[in-house]
């Protein structure tokens, strides 16, 4: 569940706010929302890919509709789809230009694929991004690496994906075998990873991928689902991708199951343990479909959290 900054001040003094937070930051305009902030060298910024719209179904669809619309409703979110934001992370840290994931691009909603004109925005030349590092192969994470003529959106790129997250969407009969609903993400992700293909570059967990970025595993949402580790001294963000896709449900009743997780059990073991490593050790949270830019704390009371931004 969600609680304000100031909220978490009044309510809980000073102890959750961590010294070197850097600078804060939101933009105007609600697609454009995001949030900044330094670690050591590193200026680290979310960057709106605007938002999905997705039928509750679709999220919570074995929950049982009464108890969700009590946390729903206490969280202010209207009755009808859910408008997730999408938030990805740039990063940039002396000569390195890193994105994590490339948002949706053209061909996924039409509320989404505003990464490049928010990059613009921001004054950051799609040829200036030096590394593109991915959490999972999903629409709005990967296929804005192409775009409206199938050609590489970030031309100087180097990508990077974990080796089982890259195995399984790679392979040609992950579309024979996946669930019909699913068919058309493996399509997708394939052509675009074929294009790249040349290009790519795999990890597995626990390894260093660039300097001060740590890859951590949080399988379940797909296969080889990735979160990662940003350090700086003893400070650090973890950047979450889905391994925590809402702000509410998953909060409040992290073992639930998530229409959206493609192993809903080991989804759950890794967000309730992702939550639990976050709350414990205060480390920054960057969630791509987490409000406010993404950008904040967890706080645990008894078996339930809140996001603190």
């Amino acid at each position: 569940m969600r609680i304000t900054r100031r909220q978490a001040i009044a309510g809980l003094g000073a102890g959750l706010i961590l010294p070197g937070v850097g600078s804060w930051a939101a933009a105007t305009g609600a697609e454009q929302a995001g949030a900044a902030l330094t670690l050591g060298t590193m200026q680290i910024d979310t960057v709106s890919d605007g938002h999905l719209v997705l039928p509750r179904e679709v999220l919570f669809g074995e929950l049982d509709p009464q108890k969700v619309d009590l946390i729903l409703q206490a969280q202010g979110i209207a009755p009808g789809p859910i408008e997730p934001p999408i938030n990805v992370t740039l990063m940039r840290d002396g000569p390195r230009v890193v994105l994590f994931d490339a948002g949706s691009g053209p061909a996924f909603q039409a509320s989404a694929g505003r990464l490049a004109e928010a990059l613009e925005a921001m004054g950051v030349a799609a040829d200036e991004v030096t590394h593109v590092v991915f959490t999972h192969c999903h629409p709005d994470h990967l296929w804005g690496v192409l775009d409206d003529f199938d050609e590489p959106l970030f031309p100087q790129a180097e990508y990077l994906m974990g080796q089982v997250e890259w195995d399984y969407w790679f392979a040609p009969e992950t579309a024979e075998t996946i669930d019909a609903s699913r068919v058309t993400m493996a399509v997708g992700a394939r052509r675009r990873m074929a294009v790249l293909e040349e290009r790519f570059t795999r990890f597995r967990d626990g390894e260093e991928i660039l300097p001060g970025v740590a890859a951590h595993a949080t399988f379940g949402h797909t296969p080889g689902h990735m979160s990662f580790e940003l350090r700086s001294g003893s400070e650090s963000i973890m950047v979450g991708g889905d391994a925590i896709g809402n702000h509410h449900v998953s909060f409040a009743e992290p073992g639930w199951p998530i229409g959206t997780d493609q192993d809903a059990s080991a989804a759950a073991q890794s967000r309730m343990r992702l939550l639990d490593q976050l709350s414990h050790e205060q480390i920054r949270l960057i969630g791509y479909h987490l409000p406010d830019g993404g950008l904040g704390l967890v706080e645990r009371k008894d078996d339930q959290y809140r996001f603190v931004v």
